[in-house]
């Protein structure tokens, strides 16, 4: 995803937590906007169990209480290019 959004133009920084007094962190921000990339979705754990899924839902909801737009992307749409059109049409409206 860094890869396609500098060769975009793109301006971003990686690893951000703008949740006051939380860690949680999102992959790429891009000016109100948060891209979250969700890794191993076909194993059991992290993003893809019970408690995961739940600790994701909060991450998003209080990010967009925060005032941001949230993306979560797959890998699978990051590398077809998908992710990458998502986000510059999202871009070209704020």
């Amino acid at each position: 995803m860094a890869r396609q959004l500098t060769l975009a133009g793109i301006p971003f920084i990686q690893e951000l937590s703008p949740i006051p007094g939380r860690k949680f962190r999102f992959d790429f921000a891009l000016k109100n906007l948060l891209v979250e990339v969700q890794g191993g979705i076909f194993k059991y754990g992290a993003h893809s169990s019970g408690a995961g899924i739940t600790r994701d839902s909060e991450k998003s909801i209080l990010a967009q209480l925060e005032g941001w737009r949230v993306f979560p992307v797959t890998g699978e749409q990051i590398k077809s290019g998908q992710a990458l059109l998502w986000i510059q049409k999202a871009l070209s409206i704020l």
